[in-house]
């Protein structure tokens, strides 16, 4: 008889083809691989074949609720969970299979080193526009996610435990016109939150987040030790709750 899972890593995606298997086979650590298939068309569904048994298919037009059912899905005790553009190096691998074994805490964050192409970029990440670390290993049922299309909320339960120290390596995205495509993409879905929510804020407010957020990213996150990407970064970071403001006051006049 086979040991259940101890440790589940979940990737829950719509339409990742082109990077999918290689973020697959780099999860071949876990005990279980679930792979969550949101509306998919293209070759996803066969691509995760080649790599688990455990897939699940479906429709949630809410990002938060697509992140819960991926949980949910899972066997193990322990989760983690990656996207389909991040991989998992040897290292942090051994580190989360140890951590798993010898924690008495309920959840842990990983760093990210984030790529745009190959060019590794460390700094100005942040406010909500990029990650540097996630909660990305916790107890199944100490995590649960907003119902958001984009940057859903989260809850939480139970103890935090020390960062990891090996680094996640997220490749978030391919060049600047990939940067201008996902701040489209995600000030759109933010103004269906804002929409839903009945609070769409005021343009005043956005304006003067748009200045904070720069300075933020620019200057307390040193973005500008990364030359042009830092200062598109930060720019975009300010940007993204002025336009989702924009976007949602428009559909309103």
């Amino acid at each position: 008889m086979s040991e259940p899972p101890r440790l589940s890593a979940v990737v829950s995606i719509h339409n990742e083809e082109d990077r999918l298997a290689a973020c697959l086979e780099k999860l071949a650590f876990a005990d279980e691989i679930v792979v969550l298939l949101d509306r998919c068309t293209d070759r996803s569904l066969e691509i995760a074949r080649q790599f688990s048994d455990r897939i699940i298919e479906g429709a949630w037009p809410v990002e938060g609720d697509r992140r819960n059912a991926g949980i949910e899905a899972c066997a193990g005790p322990w989760v983690l969970e990656v996207d389909a553009d991040e991989h998992v190096s040897p290292e942090l691998a051994e580190e989360i299979r140890s951590t798993v074994r010898q924690t008495r805490s309920d959840w842990h964050e990983i760093p990210v080193d984030n790529y745009i192409g190959n060019r590794l970029v460390r700094h100005g990440w942040g406010a909500s526009y990029g990650k540097a670390a996630y909660p990305g290993l916790f107890k199944r049922d100490v995590k649960r996610w907003g119902r958001q299309r984009v940057h859903p909320r989260l809850e939480w339960s139970g103890k935090k435990g020390d960062m990891l120290t090996n680094r996640l390596a997220h490749f978030v995205d391919r060049d600047i016109s990939d940067m201008v495509r996902r701040l489209d993409s995600y000030s759109t879905a933010r103004a269906r939150d804002l929409r839903d929510a009945g609070d769409i804020g005021s343009t005043a407010n956005n304006v003067r987040r748009l200045f904070s957020r720069f300075i933020k990213c620019y200057i307390g996150r040193r973005g500008y030790r990364e030359g042009g990407y830092g200062f598109l970064i930060a720019l975009f970071a300010g940007l993204y709750p002025l336009l989702s403001h924009l976007k949602a006051k428009a559909e309103l006049d």
